[in-house]
């Protein structure tokens, strides 16, 4: 009985406490509206920095993969001076290597044609068997050989990094809240590259 007098009184007490405080008697609603927006607030805020992320990471797979372009270009045309295959399919891979090299425009239509030309072009020019005669003789054209198929695997790498940083950003702009809230600004929706799989030597 004297101990729930007590707990009584300290309750109470509280009470007479917070009103000498001066804290407003908020309604719970408003409560729970106030932490809803915060909450709103704070998923906006982190979606928008998420989909930044996405498209920094597009733009740099992008740059990873002109690089890995230009590098096969240049192993291309050093394995075409060094005469490893007939004069004629030579030419046409010097060619095919020097315009990639030359092509300004690194997200241009036509910069990406070049690219699979020169692709083209070094899948019919190095033919398994004419791999397997270089490889098979050794020395500094069998090691060109091994670096235009490094450059080759890793141009598919850059590739394919790119298509999973598209489909990740894709993926979260089609969530309702970037929509609703037009997250993504005006920021164009990325586009796959249309080049074809490079040659596999």
């Amino acid at each position: 009985m004297v101990l729930a007098d007590v707990v009584g009184g300290a309750s109470a007490g509280s009470l007479v406490l917070a009103g000498d405080l001066g804290l407003p008697d908020v309604p719970l609603r408003y409560v729970v509206l106030v932490v809803a927006l915060v909450l709103l607030a704070w998923r906006l805020t982190y979606t928008a920095a998420r989909l930044d992320r996405l498209h920094a990471r597009i733009e740099g797979a992008l740059t990873a993969l002109d690089a890995q372009l230009v590098r096969r270009a240049e192993c291309a045309l050093e394995l075409a001076a060094a005469a490893v295959v007939d004069p004629a399919s030579s030419l046409i891979l010097a060619s095919a290597a020097t315009d990639a090299l030359a092509a300004e425009d690194e997200h241009s239509a036509g910069r990406l044609e070049i690219e699979n030309v020169l692709t083209e072009t070094i899948d019919v020019a190095l033919t398994p068997e004419v791999v397997a005669a270089v490889r098979a003789e050794g020395g500094a054209p069998a090691e060109l050989v091994e670096r235009l198929a490094a450059a080759g695997l890793r141009v598919q790498l850059a590739l394919r990094m790119h298509d999973d940083a598209i489909a990740d950003c894709l993926r979260v702009r089609r969530k309702p809240l970037v929509r609703l809230f037009h997250l993504a600004g005006h920021t164009d929706l990325p586009q796959p590259v249309p080049l074809d799989a490079p040659q596999r030597l």
